[in-house]
């Protein structure tokens, strides 16, 4: 049962990155699938709660992943490093997944509704950047709601430029973003030497 119901998500998810949210039917995530219309229906009222379901799930993983790294010990750039690798990562590992919720999560007219859970990884920064300011790892002068956000829109920025490919997005592109991500970290968040 529950294998059903995780390959009407998975086909779910490659419809609605290929082919648009608000173009696709729910007979294209059947057909996907491989199953009959009308199981669909069993386990999901509606394309959006198909829809809302895939952002939940795979939402739910990385804000877990952030907040595994958010309770090591490491120092903050390691820990804001971290962050960076797992966001751009699921770009490698999850292309799909990263095209739908860049598409049709993000940038939806509904998206005041998922405000909070959108947020949450900015949170999770903020606290890493207070955390490495109160032990004297990071510049005290920052703002950290502030130096958090800016962080964030960035990986936002180079996740939806390679969603829309207007940037290389190879595991080279991927391991560059990384890098110059700690960097600006390392020299603009850091307490100079």
């Amino acid at each position: 049962m529950e294998e059903k119901r995780r390959q009407i998500l998975d086909a779910a998810v490659r419809v609605f990155a290929h082919k648009g949210f608000h173009t696709s039917r729910v007979g294209d995530i059947a057909e996907e699938a491989g199953v009959a219309h009308g199981l669909l229906y069993h386990y999901f009222s509606s394309k959006d709660e198909v829809l809302e379901t895939v952002f939940h799930e795979n939402w739910s993983v990385l804000l877990d992943r952030i907040r595994a790294v958010e309770d090591t010990d490491e120092p903050a750039a390691e820990q804001l490093r971290h962050v960076a690798a797992i966001l751009l990562r699921t770009w490698r590992h999850e292309p799909d997944v990263v095209r739908v919720v860049v598409r049709e999560i993000a940038r939806s007219p509904e998206v005041q509704q998922r405000i909070g859970e959108l947020v949450e990884p900015v949170d999770s920064i903020r606290r890493i950047v207070e955390n490495g300011q109160a032990r004297g790892e990071l510049r005290a002068d920052l703002d950290p709601q502030l130096a958090a956000t800016i962080f964030y829109g960035g990986i936002d920025a180079i996740l939806t430029s390679w969603v829309l490919g207007t940037r290389e997005d190879g595991d080279d592109a991927i391991a560059r973003a990384e890098q110059t991500l700690a960097e600006v970290v390392r020299t603009g968040f850091v307490t100079p030497a």
